[in-house]
């Protein structure tokens, strides 16, 4: 479907059609700030800076998210027959499984040596980040239940149109997922962790709930990690200079480099949103001998701070967890945010005061034998997570007497 085409459909109160958008630019900025969660003056919903149009529009202005990198744009607009806009879906057809963070390539594997074709599918997420987020965008003032579940529908209705292999709605919030089954879309989960403020007024308040030994190790290490003349700097709005971003950059390509080949974000993207919504970011830097040598890009919502890439060009003992999350957890009480997610995976953060999250995802499979296969597997894995949530928490370094 090209911009412009339209699936039709009805909602609880008439009729609807989801037209494609082939980029964020297909809305006005006016438009995308009408949804919930897409600016900081919503104080109802609360606001998310990764589905801002701010950060969407600097992936696809600066080439990451676009169809040469496999990830050409078909956001969804759900309109009404007088194509007043209701709704729409961040979302993108996708050539590869690369930059997702919840991983079905095991899926297009089975599938393809089965003589099926997996690629390209309909991927709804923000490109490169295993955040969880709002989805199904629904316009201030409207039926949210009622237009999530047009948005569901066409969201379906687009993937068969298209004769893709299946649509996917990554790191969606739990409300939304029971809409999305309701369409026909298949539940998954995984595990992240996040730090929770429990109202704490300084970093003491929040050892405090540590057990003893944990308590003195996390003193340990965060005084080893700066014990090479290393300081700490908070950067942020104006602090955000082009300097800084050359300095972050390096870390973040060497870092990238490594642990994926080619790292997703351009030089310029980070020009991008430190123009657009400087404010909304915090660079956690590190210092020794006046240069910066580490350092960790964090993003600033109405309640959360959310970790997002890290890297370095000098190794040292336990810096990335000081850079990471311990510092992420002090900005967090300074501000008064909720909540820290520090992205995807890694049990190391248990130890550092994190809990185990559950994570949500939905999978419409078009294929009947692959969304049967598919389903088996999910049903086991669901299984599995809740599990091994229940072990780790078990395992977190919090006084049991706090927990009782």
């Amino acid at each position: 479907m090209d911009q412009g085409d339209e699936c039709g459909g009805q909602t609880a109160n008439g009729q609807y059609s989801i037209r494609v958008a082939a980029g964020i630019g297909a809305f006005t900025r006016d438009e995308w700030n009408g949804f919930g969660s897409t600016t900081r003056t919503d104080t109802e919903n609360g606001y998310n800076p990764l589905v801002s149009f701010a950060f969407l529009s600097a992936l696809e202005d600066s080439g990451c998210a676009v169809r040469r990198t496999g990830w050409q744009g078909h956001h969804l607009r759900l309109e009404t027959a007088q194509g007043r806009l209701l709704g729409a879906v961040p979302c993108y057809l996708k050539s590869h499984s690369q930059g997702e963070y919840v991983f079905d390539h095991g899926w297009s594997d089975a599938f393809e040596r089965a003589g099926g074709r997996y690629y390209p599918k309909l991927q709804c997420a923000v490109p490169f980040t295993p955040v969880t987020g709002p989805r199904l965008l629904v316009r201030k003032g409207e039926d949210s239940d009622a237009v999530k579940a047009g948005l569901a529908a066409g969201l379906k209705a687009v993937t068969e149109k298209l004769g893709v292999s299946s649509g996917h709605v990554t790191f969606a919030q739990e409300k939304d997922v029971d809409t999305l089954e309701a369409a026909g879309f298949l539940h998954r989960t995984d595990q992240q962790f996040h730090f929770f403020n429990e109202g704490f007024s300084n970093y003491d308040d929040f050892l405090a709930t540590l057990a003893s030994r944990k308590r003195k190790a996390m003193k340990k290490e965060r005084r080893e990690a700066l014990a090479h003349g290393i300081s700490i700097d908070w950067l942020t709005g104006g602090d955000l200079t082009e300097r800084v971003w050359d300095d972050f950059f390096a870390f973040y390509m060497d870092t990238g480099s490594r642990k994926w080949g080619r790292p997703y974000l351009s030089r310029e993207f980070f020009s991008m949103i430190g123009e657009r919504m400087a404010d909304d970011i915090l660079l956690v830097m590190a210092r020794r001998n006046g240069r910066y040598i580490a350092g960790a890009i964090n993003f600033i919502g109405s309640d959360a701070l959310y970790g997002r890439n890290w890297g370095c060009i000098e190794d040292h003992p336990f810096l990335h967890f000081e850079v990471c999350y311990h510092q992420a957890i002090d900005f967090a009480i300074e501000r008064k945010l909720k909540v820290v997610e520090a992205g995807a995976q890694g049990e190391h953060k248990l130890a550092r005061g994190y809990r185990p999250v559950t994570m949500h995802s939905a999978h419409y499979i078009a294929h009947p034998g692959l969304r049967n296969a598919v389903a088996d597997y999910l049903r086991r894995e669901r299984r599995e997570v809740e599990r091994m949530g229940d072990y780790l928490e078990e395992h977190t370094p919090f006084r049991k007497d706090l927990e009782e």
